[in-house]
């Protein structure tokens, strides 16, 4: 789709430099009737000139596209008014271009979902810029957990590296809304902060050929999940205390999949269930949720599930009540630690379990900020 519309504004864009040839008596063009002064040739020059450079830009820096497009547009439209009676096709191209530049404001500039991800990131971010050092994590400060979690974290690789105040991960796979519909491939960026505890997760999706955007925002005292087709038309949005419990389990469940060592220091009471199984209680504000981790003969952790984490319904909506699980497998190195690098999302529906999202993990880094020695 989109070399099929940069092939079409380029055409668009050459045939501008037509009417500069013709203001300028550069060439005999018996398909212009009317005259072109010389100041109008090079505003034709000027269409030209900003319509390819936006073409470039859809590919090698999208977030100008929009601007650069809207720039060209206006050019353009200006000199075919007023050569209207040769130029007035042109402007079905550019309402074609028109289109795509409303779709660029909010697919990569300031009016969409993902403009807003990286403005709460920025936020997140700067507020750990302007904190200390963190200390590094000592076999000491394990003594608290219970002897399995001990034992994740030391698999993990967490002892000597510095305690986590934040997170990023980044990961592609494919996701559906239902047992039954379609799978979406997409492609993510999650930060998560832990003073006070914030996720940001970022999707990419493609359905029918078409983009999705995907923004799941969870602050201080509210979580939100919003879906938009093509960057504009909102598909779902969920939000409220019911969506900020929910969320509470999900943020757990990113500290126990991406940042062990965030265990730590996240207000948690622990209870021993079995040899292989502890239940974890975790309260932030008003809300408390309980999940139960499992761990492998190894001591890495390879399932999480909860019973306060609700799926949604097919209206986009509906919170329903169903177990949510998260089975994890295939560790690896990422930085200093060892993490699961494939994992799935799980709903068990009335009518049988099935997995909603399946997910390999790209990257995890907890260095999202320099210290500078003075922080040290």
């Amino acid at each position: 789709m989109r070399i099929a519309f940069t092939s079409l504004i380029t055409v668009h864009a050459l045939i501008h430099v037509m009417g500069f040839a013709k203001a300028f008596g550069l060439a005999s063009l018996a398909q212009l009737k009317m005259p072109i002064s010389r100041p109008m040739g090079v505003l034709w020059l000027v269409a030209a000139v900003l319509i390819i450079a936006a073409a470039l830009l859809l590919f090698a820096a999208p977030r100008w596209f929009w601007l650069v497009g809207l720039a060209g547009l206006v050019a353009s439209q200006i000199a075919i008014v007023a050569s209207w009676g040769d130029a007035r096709f042109g402007t079905i191209a550019n309402i074609v271009l028109l289109a795509a530049v409303i779709y660029g404001a909010f697919a990569w500039g300031p009016f969409g979902l993902r403009a807003e991800y990286e403005r709460l990131v920025r936020d997140g971010t700067s507020r750990m810029a302007s904190g200390a050092r963190p200390p590094n994590i000592t076999e000491a400060d394990l003594a608290a957990l219970p002897p399995l979690v001990q034992r994740y974290l030391r698999f993990a690789g967490v002892v000597g590296t510095p305690k986590v105040q934040g997170f990023r991960a980044r990961m592609t796979g494919r996701i559906r809304g239902s047992a039954t519909a379609p799978w979406m491939p997409f492609v993510a960026e999650q930060y998560n902060f832990y003073d006070p505890p914030r996720r940001y997760f970022w999707m990419e999706a493609t359905r029918g050929g078409l983009p999705v955007d995907g923004l799941h925002a969870y602050g201080e005292t509210d979580a939100s999940m919003r879906i938009r087709l093509l960057s504009l038309v909102p598909v779902v949005r969920v939000e409220g205390p019911q969506m900020m419990r929910s969320e509470t389990v999900t943020l757990l469940n990113d500290a126990c999949l991406f940042a062990p060592g965030s265990l730590l220091d996240l207000p948690i009471r622990w209870r021993e269930l079995d040899a292989r199984s502890v239940e974890a209680t975790y309260t932030n504000g008003p809300h408390t949720i309980r999940a139960v981790l499992v761990f492998d003969e190894s001591g890495a952790l390879a399932d999480f599930w909860s019973d306060d984490r609700p799926a949604l319904g097919e209206d986009g909506k509906t919170l329903l009540p169903q177990r949510w699980s998260t089975p994890i497998r295939d560790y690896r190195a990422m930085g200093p630690y060892r993490l699961a690098s494939r994992g799935e999302g799980r709903y068990a529906a009335p009518d049988g379990e099935y997995a909603y999202i399946e997910i390999e993990v790209n990257e995890v880094t907890t260095e999202l900020v320099p210290h500078g020695e003075g922080q040290r």
